[in-house]
């Protein structure tokens, strides 16, 4: 699926379909979505208006949305981004779909309040410290996309939780939150499950409670 060029659509409801099995394209034309430019990493968000309309509205044609206290301080969310990549295309593709040569740059997992405590515990289970998972303020799909998305370009190991943004829950079901790894971190965390607590009676009763 993609949208077509110049149709405005939320990123997150392409998450949403991509989670329930479709696959999902993007490029820098067909997202007409300025957050959505930004959470893809085709573009950074453009101070003059957008600033505005994430704080006070008083400036631009929009409404505020008031997600942020003053203008000032959503420059400093918009200044806070990952750079752009250098990507032409980002493709959302079910994780059991993958081909056995791909590399992608994250994996999200669309989860409930038991799956979240699971791969939360998970991400620090093999670590000295107790920091390898964020809630970063941000649009969805910055937040379920682009962060992970940096943290592997860096190598790095921290896992992000997302869909907190009230304008991206529409859509999604109300219980439902992101969990997003970085690509080589999920290759760790999968060879630490078998030892690790989730094998454990503990976890296999809100195992059960997930499945019933």
């Amino acid at each position: 699926m993609q949208f077509p060029e110049g149709k405005w659509g939320c990123v997150v409801a392409m998450l949403n379909a991509a989670s329930k099995g479709r696959k999902a394209a993007f490029c820098d034309k067909t997202v007409v979505c300025r957050g959505g430019k930004a959470g893809l990493g085709f573009q950074t968000l453009e101070k003059g208006t957008k600033e505005y309309f994430l704080s006070t509205g008083e400036k631009g044609p929009k409404a505020g949305e008031f997600y942020k206290k003053s203008p000032q301080l959503a420059r400093n969310y918009m200044s806070e981004i990952p750079e752009p990549t250098s990507k032409e295309y980002v493709v959302f593709v079910p994780l059991n779909e993958l081909l056995a040569d791909q590399h992608p740059d994250a994996v999200v997992f669309l989860a409930n309040a038991d799956q979240i405590s699971g791969l939360a515990t998970l991400a620090n289970y093999d670590k000295k410290t107790q920091d390898h998972v964020k809630v970063l303020f941000g649009a969805g799909c910055v937040q379920a996309i682009r962060y992970p998305m940096a943290e592997e370009e860096k190598n790095g190991d921290c896992c992000y939780i997302g869909l907190t943004d009230p304008s991206a829950r529409k859509c999604i079901d109300k219980d439902i939150l992101s969990f997003s790894i970085p690509w080589h971190r999920f290759l760790e965390m999968e060879e630490e499950a078998e030892g690790s607590f989730l094998t454990k009676e503990s976890w296999n009763q809100i195992a059960r409670r997930i499945v019933s």
